[in-house]
């Protein structure tokens, strides 16, 4: 979804060529009702839209829906990518943009958002996470996880009580294909505390490394 027609016409271009079928809006009000009628995959999501910028059309999305978002933004600044992962957005991409990198964020982004192979779930304390499911719950009570939260989580517990670097967890996470930094680890892990309130289950930041999880 973008306001430019030029940026509608070239991604169009690469991810038909790639054989994806591509809706665009013209501003957010139209992105809100093409994404309700199309039932899209996954949305690229220009934060500069008119009518409703691209903040409020995440947030929106991220009310009811779990669907992958890719913000896309004119913007270098940090703290507009940091407010767009904390509102829920799977990846962003900087404009200008090498078209071949937003097909290869999409393949990831839709890669990462496939259920995994059915494995055994995982229980510490009042926490129980099912990786065939992608479900987590605290207390027997469900908790919403994000995509990449979920991802990041069942990574720590899979390796509870050992020391994870930034790079480690992108990489065991998301992906060696994944193209953010260290920095978005940050702000996941601060929305999977949030959540785990209550399980008994902690993760601690180890200075100059990176984080461990512990029961």
């Amino acid at each position: 979804m973008d306001d430019e027609q030029n940026i509608i016409e070239l991604a169009r271009l690469y991810l038909e060529g790639e054989g994806y079928r591509v809706i665009g809006a013209a501003d957010g009000r139209e992105a809100l009702s093409q994404v309700e009628a199309a039932q899209p995959a996954l949305v690229v999501l220009d934060l500069m839209l008119p009518e409703l910028n691209g903040w409020e059309v995440c947030r929106k999305l991220r009310a009811d829906s779990d669907l992958p978002i890719i913000m896309l933004t004119a913007r270098s600044d940090d703290v507009d990518k940091i407010v767009g992962l904390e509102l829920g957005a799977d990846d962003y991409i900087t404009k200008p943009f090498n078209p071949r990198e937003l097909v290869a964020r999409v393949r990831a982004v839709l890669r990462r958002a496939q259920p995994p192979a059915k494995t055994d779930r995982l229980t510490v304390n009042q926490l129980t996470l099912d990786p065939a499911a992608r479900e987590i719950a605290v207390g027997g009570q469900p908790v919403r996880l994000r995509s990449r939260e979920f991802d990041l989580l069942h990574t720590l517990l899979q390796h509870r009580n050992i020391v994870l670097s930034r790079d480690q967890l992108l990489n065991l996470a998301w992906g060696y294909d994944y193209y953010g930094d260290t920095r978005t680890v940050d702000v996941h892990i601060a929305q999977v505390r949030r959540k785990l309130q209550g399980s008994g289950v902690h993760i601690e930041t180890v200075r100059g490394i990176g984080y461990k999880l512990v029961a």
